[in-house]
């Protein structure tokens, strides 16, 4: 018999083991974890939008199963549009580098101009070295590969998610079948219930804020005459799943490229302090009335769920890192043998 400190040697090696392991297998499977996650993410958001969709006016008749149908086509062709329209702006965006590369050395050499250190050699020699090291091509065509990967996940994800969505409505009889008309069933079912409902209305809730900041951002980047507005504005909603990290992201993608565009530190400024304004907006006064307690979530908890799953994912994973711990949180506090952790996990002890 061993003693007890070395079982609990033993035990935190083995805890140990097992988390490398797991984070192993995390990073080695990421191409088949990754769509499956997000198609799971997906998954609650339209089945909280077919059951949305019982209160729109006249369509709180409409069976259940044309409600899914409903939110599913839109889902599908929302999709396809999106894509059509990412692959449109990335043509365009392709052909218009070098027309951004000439207004961006125009202003530097006006900006090296005004300080006066135009014409020293030093300053030519640096121009001519970066010149020779940009290369238009090369970026286009990483740019290019890196979305066309980034396709291949999305239409998975896709697929995943539409038949997961259809088979949902053979889960009650699966339950009945597994459980039978037993107490164990319905705990089950009340368990499943909860846990459903908070992570749906969570998901929905922030998407719906994500919606109206990328809503928001458009409406000022087409006001500024910003090339690619709907792409940045689209970007600039999914960044928001990231929190502190993805709204400097998102602003700084659409500042850069009105600093290429215009050739102006001017329209640049006044792009970063529109976009800033939208994101303080939505940010500190919309989503913590509308996020409730279904965000709550420790901000260390959060710093270490981003720099986890980035690192393992990178950016895909950074996007998904507090949806799933969000959701990792509500399932924990649904058990009454897990929700102490789940409130160690939370910000003020509420879940």
């Amino acid at each position: 018999m061993y003693s007890a400190p070395r079982l609990s040697i033993l035990a935190t090696l083995e805890a140990v083991l097992l988390t490398i392991a797991i984070g192993w297998l995390l990073w080695v499977g990421q191409a088949i974890l990754l769509p499956i996650i997000a198609a799971l993410i997906t998954l609650y958001i339209l089945s909280a939008a077919a059951g949305g969709l019982a209160r729109v006016p006249g369509l709180g008749w409409t069976p259940g199963w044309l409600r899914r149908v409903i939110v599913l086509l839109l889902f599908l062709a929302g999709t396809v549009a999106l894509s059509a329209m990412v692959t449109s702006n990335v043509n365009q965006a392709v052909l218009s580098l070098p027309l951004y590369a000439e207004n961006i050395e125009a202003l530097v050499a006006r900006t090296a101009g005004q300080l006066g250190f135009a014409e020293e050699p030093a300053w030519e020699a640096l121009r001519a070295w970066v010149a020779e090291r940009v290369n238009v091509g090369q970026f286009a065509g990483s740019l290019l590969g890196t979305l066309s990967s980034l396709g291949g996940q999305v239409v998975l994800v896709v697929l995943y998610a539409a038949f997961l969505f259809v088979e949902r409505t053979a889960f009650e009889r699966k339950l009945t079948l597994a459980f039978g008309d037993s107490e164990r069933r319905d705990r089950a079912r009340a368990f499943l219930a909860a846990a459903n409902d908070r992570i749906g209305n969570y998901l929905v809730v922030k998407t719906v804020v994500n919606i109206l900041l990328g809503a928001i951002s458009l409406v000022m980047m087409l006001a500024l005459g910003i090339d690619f507005a709907v792409f940045w504005a689209v970007l600039i909603g999914l960044l928001n799943y990231i929190p502190y990290i993805g709204s400097l992201v998102g602003v700084a993608f659409p500042v850069l490229l009105a600093l290429a565009q215009f050739g102006s530190l001017g329209i640049a400024v006044v792009t970063l302090v529109l976009l800033t304004i939208a994101q303080q907006i939505i940010g500190s006064w919309v989503e913590p009335r509308m996020m409730s307690r279904a965000f709550n979530l420790s901000t260390f908890v959060v710093l270490l769920s981003l720099s986890f799953w980035a690192s393992i994912w990178g950016l895909a994973g950074a996007i998904l890192a507090v949806p799933m711990t969000s959701i990792l949180v509500i399932i924990l506090a649904e058990i009454e043998t897990t929700r102490p952790v789940a409130v160690m996990l939370s910000a003020d002890g509420q879940v």
